[in-house]
C-alpha cells in the first residue's frame, strides 16, 4: 500500500478537515451554532405554557418530538403533561400504554362534563411526565363536537383545570387541521412545527399556516409559533440540506437550530415504549431533544 502523500492532497485534505469544522460550527441551519444555557431550577410549578405539535402531513416525526422533547424537559426538573390527541393512540403507545384497554380517556373529558380530567391522567414510568391518553374513541369526536357550544374551546376548558400542576403541555396532534387539530391551537399558547425533511413536506406548509393565522384571527390571538423542526435530516444528502435552505428562507429564525437527524436508534426507543433519553441516553439522538429544550426554553417557549 502506498502511504505517501503529496503536499498538495495533504492540503485538500486539510482544506476538507477545516471546511468540515466550519459546517459544523455554523449548524445544518447555516447559522453559528450558539451555545444555549443550562436551564434555571424551577421553584416552584405551573401554570403551564401549552404547546401544540401540529403538521397535518402524517410522518414528520410529531409524536417522536413530543415523547422525547417532553423526557427532556423533564429532566432538566419541569413537570409536563402530554396529551394524545389523535385517536390513534401513537403517543400512549409510545409511552407504555394500550390504547385499547382504556376506559377513562381525552375522548371521555371532551364529551361527558361529569369526567373530571384528572380522572383520565395517568403517571408514567418517566419521572416528571403524565399522560392525557387516547385511543380510536376520539375519532368520534371530530363528528359531536360540531354541535357543542363554542365548540373550538372544549380542550382549552379542560386543559385550564390542570394548567397549574404542570409546567409545560405538549399536545400531539393527528395528521389533520379537523375540528381537534383547531381545538388543539385554539388551547395553546405556541405551535412547534415538526417538519421532515423533503419537499413534498414543504409544500403542505402553507395550508398549516394559513390554518394558524385564522385561529389568531378568530379565536385565540395569542397563539405564536414557536418554531419550526426538521426531522430525519440526513446531512449525506443534498436534497436534505436544499429543504433546511428552503425552511431558513420561508421561516427565518423561526427555523430551530437544532435539527433532528435521522436514526433508527427513535424507532427502536419506540418499540421499548421509551423516551431516547432513557433508552439511549448518550446517543446523538437523546442529546438533540436535551439541545432542543434548552433551545425551546432560551427562546422563552417553556419556563
Amino acid at each position: 500500500m502506498d502511504l505517501y502523500v503529496s503536499s498538495e492532497q495533504s492540503s485538500t485534505t486539510l482544506q476538507d478537515a477545516t471546511q468540515g469544522a466550519a459546517d459544523e460550527a455554523m449548524g445544518p441551519t447555516g447559522r453559528p451554532l450558539t451555545e444555549f444555557p443550562e436551564p434555571p431550577v424551577l421553584t416552584s410549578h405551573g401554570p403551564a405554557r401549552i404547546i401544540a405539535m401540529v403538521n397535518q402531513k402524517g410522518g414528520v416525526g410529531k409524536t417522536t418530538s413530543t415523547i422525547n422533547l417532553g423526557a427532556a424537559l423533564a429532566e432538566a426538573g419541569r413537570k409536563v403533561l402530554l396529551v394524545d390527541f389523535d385517536p390513534q393512540g401513537a403517543l400512549s403507545a409510545g409511552l407504555g400504554t394500550n390504547p385499547h384497554e382504556l376506559d377513562v380517556t381525552v375522548y371521555n373529558v371532551l364529551m361527558d362534563r361529569k369526567v373530571d380530567i384528572r380522572d383520565a391522567i395517568q403517571e408514567t414510568h418517566v419521572e416528571n411526565i403524565d399522560l392525557l391518553p387516547a385511543n380510536i374513541d376520539l375519532s368520534a369526536a371530530e363528528v359531536q363536537l360540531v354541535n357543542e357550544v363554542a365548540r373550538e374551546q372544549v380542550l382549552e376548558r379542560a386543559l385550564r383545570r390542570v394548567s397549574d400542576d404542570y409546567d409545560v403541555i405538549l399536545i400531539d396532534c393527528q395528521p389533520s387541521l379537523g375540528l381537534l387539530t383547531v381545538n388543539a391551537l385554539t388551547a395553546a399558547h405556541g405551535v412547534i412545527i415538526p417538519l421532515i425533511c423533503e419537499f413534498f413536506a414543504l409544500r403542505a406548509v402553507a395550508l398549516l399556516v394559513e390554518t394558524i393565522e385564522k385561529v389568531q384571527d378568530r379565536l385565540n390571538p395569542g397563539l405564536q409559533v414557536d418554531g419550526v423542526l426538521a426531522t430525519m435530516y440526513d446531512a449525506r444528502t443534498l436534497h436534505s440540506r436544499e429543504v433546511i435552505g428552503r425552511l431558513v428562507e420561508a421561516f427565518g429564525d423561526k427555523v430551530f437550530e437544532t435539527v433532528i437527524k435521522r436514526t433508527i436508534k427513535f424507532a427502536d426507543a419506540t418499540v421499548a415504549a421509551e423516551p431516547i433519553t432513557s433508552y439511549a441516553g448518550n446517543h446523538a439522538g437523546a442529546e438533540s431533544y436535551r439541545r432542543l429544550a434548552k433551545e425551546l426554553i432560551a427562546r422563552g417557549g417553556a419556563p
